[in-house]
C-alpha cells in the first residue's frame, strides 16, 4: 500500500513538472493582437500549434522559444519571424538552408521540414505567433495556399 501511494506521488509529481513546461499559454478567447481580435477558426488551431511546438519546434527553439545562441533562432520577439509570417508557415512545412539575420545576429544552421500540411504549419505559426511575449497576429490558410509543398528526400524527413 506505502508503494502504491509513492508510486501515486511520482507519477502526479512528474506529470506537474511536464505539464509546467510548455513555454506559452493559449491566448484568450478575447485576446487582442497587434492585428485585433484572433478569429475564432484560428484559436481552434491553438491546441494543435501547441501540441506539434511541444513535439516537433520546442528541441531547437526552447520551452521559452528563445532557441539557442548562435545556433537556433529564438521565436520570442524575433523581428525575422514577425516581418513574413507566410515565410514563416513556408519555412515549417519545407525547412530552410537560408543564413538569416534575427534581432542583428546571423543564423546558418539548417532547418529541416517539420510538418506535412500547410494545416499544421499555420497551426503552429499561429500558435508562436501568439506566445511566448508574441503579440504577432495570425495568419490563415488563404494566405498560405501559393505556398508549394516541395517534395522530401531521404535526407531531409519530417521531424
Amino acid at each position: 500500500m506505502k508503494r502504491i501511494a509513492i508510486l501515486l506521488v511520482s507519477v502526479f509529481s512528474l506529470g506537474m513538472i511536464f505539464s509546467s513546461c510548455g513555454g506559452g499559454s493559449q491566448p484568450a478567447a478575447d485576446q487582442k493582437t497587434a492585428e485585433g481580435a484572433i478569429p475564432a477558426d484560428i484559436q481552434a488551431m491553438m491546441p494543435k500549434g501547441e501540441q506539434i511546438y511541444k513535439t516537433k519546434c520546442v528541441v531547437c527553439h526552447q520551452t521559452t522559444g528563445m532557441g539557442v545562441e548562435n545556433v537556433f533562432p529564438p521565436l520570442a520577439n524575433s523581428d525575422y519571424l514577425l516581418s513574413d509570417k507566410v515565410r514563416a508557415v513556408a519555412q515549417t512545412l519545407n525547412g530552410s538552408k537560408l543564413e538569416m539575420t534575427v534581432n542583428g545576429k546571423k543564423y546558418t544552421q539548417e532547418m529541416t521540414p517539420q510538418v506535412d500540411t500547410k494545416e499544421d504549419a499555420v497551426a503552429v505559426i499561429n500558435y508562436v505567433l501568439n506566445n511566448f511575449g508574441n503579440k504577432g497576429g495570425y495568419v490563415t490558410l488563404d494566405e498560405a495556399k501559393s505556398i508549394e509543398i516541395k517534395p522530401r528526400t531521404a535526407a531531409a524527413p519530417a521531424k
